[in-house]
């Protein structure tokens, strides 16, 4: 989502791609909750890795990470910024921008053709100790006065039940006859559960926690690639691009992110606390060194744009 005030006060282009983001114009100016803070952000992270790919996930994801202004810890962070102007661009939940529509907020919002639609769920708990209340509950979210409370300007959320959205918006969201929503990614939770802990640590470590650096190099890649267009040279070329798949490099392959072996760090056994604890250092030490490498290459290749 993204606020259209800011937007043509900054002179920002309206994003219709996850790499949009990654282009020079947005540098300080996007805006994401921590996915191991929220779990909305986990999912949009695991589907743009499930959609492109673990690496080339990875690096669209660092590559839009360089822009940030900053990684919250909460996700109502994010769209509460965005509908302020404190930061023009918000990677959200539809949701989010939905309600902030209906509530008089100028902004839009759009789904990324890497996208998916994640089903809410809703259970009753074993042996409930007010189970008549609970099966009322959810028989009357399930039910079409249920699922019109869904369209309210505060909620703004996709009912399940096809009927209900004749009483939506013109302009609402429709997943089921939504051609380009119909296309969207299909989520493979069993995937995502497999590795979480994993995705979600290795954002902090190489992310988050390394943001102003991730920034810096991003920041001085963008100027030198400017300058190249102005004046090519192809040996500074060469070194940009080093720099990038430096940043893009990553600590733990595909397969080794669902592996029992890094499972257990994350989610079990005696040793738990000190493993996980040692991978954090390693990745952390892999992304200042790839990071600080790249810098050294983008500073030699400013020499050779000048």
């Amino acid at each position: 989502m993204w606020n259209e005030r800011y937007a043509r006060a900054n002179r920002l282009p309206e994003p219709k791609e996850w790499q949009d983001l990654a282009r020079p114009a947005f540098h300080d100016h996007v805006s994401i909750a921590a996915p191991s803070r929220s779990g909305t952000t986990h999912l949009t992270i695991e589907t743009i890795l499930q959609g492109e790919g673990w690496d080339k996930g990875w690096r669209t994801i660092k590559e839009m990470a360089g822009n940030f202004r900053q990684v919250t810890e909460r996700s109502f962070g994010v769209p509460e910024a965005v509908n302020s102007g404190q930061v023009g661009v918000g990677i959200v939940i539809d949701f989010f921008a939905f309600s902030a529509q209906a509530s008089g907020f100028p902004v839009k919002f759009v789904y990324p053709s890497v996208s998916t639609i994640v089903p809410a769920n809703v259970g009753i708990v074993s042996n409930a100790p007010n189970r008549a209340a609970a099966q009322a509950f959810v028989d009357f979210l399930l039910s079409p006065a249920g699922q019109e409370v869904l369209l309210e300007p505060s909620i703004r959320r996709l009912p399940v039940n096809p009927a209900v959205y004749a009483k939506a918006p013109a302009d609402y969201p429709n997943p089921f006859t939504d051609p380009r929503l119909g296309r969207l990614l299909p989520f493979d939770a069993d995937l995502s559960e497999s590795r979480t802990a994993v995705v979600d640590t290795l954002f902090d470590q190489l992310i988050s926690f390394q943001l102003e650096a991730l920034k810096g190099v991003t920041k001085s890649i963008h100027e030198v690639e400017a300058a190249l267009a102005r004046k090519d040279n192809a040996a500074a070329r060469k070194l940009v691009s080093e720099a990038r798949d430096l940043i893009a490099a990553m600590p733990v392959s595909v397969e080794q992110a669902s592996s029992a072996e890094l499972r257990a760090a994350f989610t079990g056994g005696r040793q738990k606390g000190a493993r996980q604890a040692e991978l954090e250092q390693q990745w952390a030490a892999f992304a200042r060194d790839r990071y600080a490498q790249a810098r050294a290459k983008v500073e030699d290749a400013a020499k050779l744009a000048r």
